[in-house]
């Protein structure tokens, strides 16, 4: 009996075992005592990821009891490989790692665990990397228009005013940073464009609602670019050069002192294109002496744009007073050549804006001045110039020569005339937080933005006299947030709960000559406007299984007007309005993440996210319904109630590390919702959709990826990239109007291709990209034409110690 007993008790007994598992936590600290933020914890056996969260703690869940190996990647400490083993219900191991210098691949390991911590936090966030298009030739706003939700609108080539569109907000209301920092301190000569995404970590789009961290007035979302922070010496070089004579070499590089902390980073960058793409359409046209309008095909002559650019930057890292302590200089120069104004209906030659500007910085960061207390700081003044030129006040057309009336005499324009203006501009922006930790469930950190613009405008055009009556511009902004982020059920549950207040002085001196007893005297008349607004929102996000992910995300959020929407700028044809209200919105997101399914050699993630943004004094350029008013330049409004509700989503797929396929749309709605006036008649414009407003995209990239074809560990990369935008009108649309389609933008699908090859050593590739392979009209911004199909080649060189 006791035989036919024993092997049934030793199965069951193992089978209990067997299905035993157990919790595995514990911090990872370096051997200073400071939290390894970020590391990258795999249980290689069974697959099994952990990240590490601000104090170096981390946990695994129902992990089978058994012996197993643990990799931890950082990139501070390289990989380090432990055994551990599980036999208990809970275990915990401490861990010490040491400081070393890493490499490329381990810096890309960091940047995906700082994705993950974000895309966990309840934020309607998208992070892109930027590892394969650091190889390419594709600028950094090309690389934002293939994420989901966003529409970068773009007035004509490189170089041209840019607009970003993040689920039916555009405009100032969507703010861009670098590092966390405004970039608009750094000038119009410094863009996103400027930026190679060879020098950039990630980028972390937030849509409607932004991080408190971020404290600055951002309405409809935020774009922060974060730089690659390398801690070991390398030097990284790039040029690329392609149609329209575009040209743009690359430079940055580092140099890191082994003991003492000391280090040294530069870049610069230069970009040229002549921008003489062809344009044809409704918009294009030549007025002959007889007024008859003469449809052309024909290449853009007044458009050419050049900027140049560097970075240089010193400080100490990891040292016993600072993580980081640094002081920067920035200084960047641009010309612009501008072909016409909001439409191209009129085309300018000889008008151009030159622009220049000089920043300095100064920032400081340490982590624990007190026990879980962490302190940063930045402060930059930025002294900026930019000149308007236009002195010819003629009309000419688009074959560069002059319009003429039927008796031959030269057509004056019908705008503002010739203007020589200089805008020069003082800026000091300062931003400081601090960051508290109690323990590892519960943080609070505070933010606060100050920032001064003090602007003068001078009319080199207007006599000696007029001068004197110039007058002065002046802004000044405070953002305060204070925020408590929640961590339970080992993090399955987390929450972010934050404050904001806004504050803002606009003030302005315009002198005029009064007649006081008989005599023409100066007198300086004053316009001031004080706001003060208050604004709150919280994230939370939920794991209902390790696979499934549930976010939600809610915020009053508050715009003030920017310098140039109050006091206008004759580069970008904006006209001043100093009466400009404060935009409020009530923006919403839910949504869900669909982590990785892995299915032999198969991998699909699929993301989803519904919205709405309901606001009040929406800012936006004036637009009309008479389309003999579609004039070249024209004010900022506040349109009062608009409503823009829609979803977006995405689902990417990888087969065995080779191909990868990422597809995604946004649509959505966005209507005027002002039904009466002031004396209570209805509105022309009631529940119609906003004008210039793209309401459906959708993207699809592909990526193959060969391995050891010419060379042995060489690769080849070929990408293919589609493109659609639904059909808008780029002003109001009375559809019972003659006239109309000229403003209605159509249906696009523009599609680009490229090759890349990398070398075996990693340090060189070569690419090529074909953009707009046929040829297709694109337009962004009230129907203006970008360029049509396009070559591009591009070397990159990378040496690394």
């Amino acid at each position: 009996m006791l035989k036919a007993v024993f092997p049934f008790l030793c199965l069951l007994t193992g089978l209990n075992v067997f299905a035993q598992t157990g919790k595995l936590e514990g911090n990872i600290l370096f051997k200073d005592q400071s939290p390894t933020i970020n590391a990258h914890l795999h249980i290689n056996e069974i697959d099994a990821y952990a990240v590490t969260n601000w104090d170096g703690y981390y946990s695994f869940r129902n992990i089978p009891y058994g012996n197993y190996t643990m990799t931890i990647s950082t990139v501070e400490a390289g990989t380090t490989t432990v055994n551990i083993s599980i036999n208990n219900q809970s275990q915990k191991k401490d861990l010490i790692l040491e400081r070393s210098v890493n490499n490329l691949e381990e810096i890309l390991v960091e940047g995906q665990s700082r994705a993950l911590q974000l895309e966990t936090q309840g934020f309607a966030v998208n992070v892109i990397k930027t590892e394969a298009a650091s190889q390419r030739n594709i600028q950094t706003n090309e690389l934002l228009n293939r994420s989901v939700g966003i529409k970068v609108r773009q007035n004509g080539g490189l170089g041209s005013a840019v607009d970003y569109n993040l689920n039916g907000m555009s405009g100032n209301s969507i703010k861009v940073f670098i590092d966390g920092f405004p970039i608009s301190t750094y000038g119009s000569s410094f863009d996103l464009n400027s930026i190679s995404p060879a020098m950039i970590e990630r980028i972390e789009v937030y849509k409607g609602v932004v991080p408190g961290e971020l404290s600055d007035d951002a309405l409809g979302g935020a774009i922060n670019v974060v730089l690659k922070r390398e801690v070991n010496n390398h030097l990284n070089a790039s040029l690329s050069y392609g149609s329209f004579n575009t040209t743009q070499p690359n430079l940055s590089g580092m140099y890191s002192a082994k003991n003492s902390g000391f280090y040294l980073r530069a870049s610069g960058f230069y970009n040229y294109s002549d921008n003489d793409y062809e344009v044809w359409g409704d918009l294009v046209y030549n007025i002959l002496p007889n007024g008859r309008l003469d449809y052309i095909k024909t290449k853009r002559h007044n458009d050419a744009y050049r900027s140049i650019g560097g970075v240089t930057e010193i400080g100490f890292k990891n040292v016993k007073w600072a993580d980081n302590f640094s002081v920067g200089y920035n200084s960047s120069d641009s010309y612009n050549e501008i072909q016409h104004g909001l439409f191209m209906t009129t085309p300018y030659k000889g008008r151009f804006m030159e622009a220049k500007a000089n920043v300095l910085s100064l920032n400081y960061n340490k982590s624990d001045i007190l026990k879980g207390l962490d302190l940063n700081f930045r402060g930059l003044y930025s002294n900026r110039s930019r000149v308007i030129n236009d002195t010819l006040k003629w009309n000419y057309n688009w074959d560069g020569n002059l319009s003429r009336d039927l008796d031959g005499n030269k057509i004056i324009r019908q705008d503002e005339g010739p203007i020589l203006t200089t805008v020069d501009r003082e800026i000091y922006t300062f931003r400081g937080g601090l960051k508290y930790s109690v323990n590892t469930n519960h943080r609070f950190i505070f933010n606060h933005l100050f920032q001064e613009v003090d602007r003068e405008d001078l009319e080199e055009m207007k006599t000696v006299l007029q001068r004197k009556f110039a007058g002065t511009r002046g802004l000044q902004k405070n953002i305060s947030s204070l925020t408590y982020e929640l961590r339970l059920f080992e993090e399955r549950l987390q929450a972010t709960i934050f404050g904001k207040y806004y504050q803002q002085n606009v003030n302005k001196m315009d002198p005029v000559a009064e007649n006081q007893n008989g005599e023409m005297v100066r007198v300086e008349k004053y316009f001031e406007k004080n706001s003060e607004f208050s604004g709150y929102g919280a994230a939370f996000s939920f794991e209902v299984t390790p696979l499934i992910r549930l976010l939600t995300s809610a915020e009053k959020a508050i715009r003030l007007p920017s310098e140039n929407e109050t006091f206008g700028d004759p580069g970008e044809n904006i006209i001043e309005n100093p009466q400009l209200n404060p935009e409020v919105s009530n923006n919403f997101n839910l949504g869900f993440n669909l982590g990785t399914l892995t299915y032999q050699r198969h991998k699909v993630s699929f993301s989803a996210n519904g919205f709405i943004r309901d606001t009040r004094d929406k800012i936006m350029r004036q637009t009309r319904t008479n389309l003999n008013d579609a004039i070249e330049s024209a004010p900022n409004i506040n349109l009062g109630k608009t409503k823009s509700m829609g979803f977006d989503a995405e689902v990417n797929y990888v087969l065995n590390n080779n191909l990868n396929v990422l597809m995604n749309f946004s649509k959505f709605d966005t209507r005027d919702n002002n039904k009466y006036d002031n004396n209570g008649n209805v509105l022309v414009n009631y529940n119609k959709q906003i004008p210039n407003q793209p309401f459906l995209t959708a993207n699809a990239n592909v990526q193959y990826t060969f391995r050891n074809v010419i060379q042995k560990k060489s690769l080849i990369n070929l990408f293919y990239n589609f493109n659609y935008t639904d059909e808008f009108y780029s002003i109001w649309n009375p559809k019972d109007l003659a006239g109309m389609e000229a403003f209605k933008i159509p249906e696009q699908y523009i599609q680009d291709a490229g090759l890349s090859y990398i070398f075996p050593n990693k340090d060189l590739t070569l690419s090529f990209d074909v953009k707009n392979i046929f040829n297709k009209q694109a337009y962004d911004n009230f129907a203006v034409q970008k360029p049509g199909r396009a070559f591009y080649f591009k070397i990159n060189y990378s040496i690394n110690n």
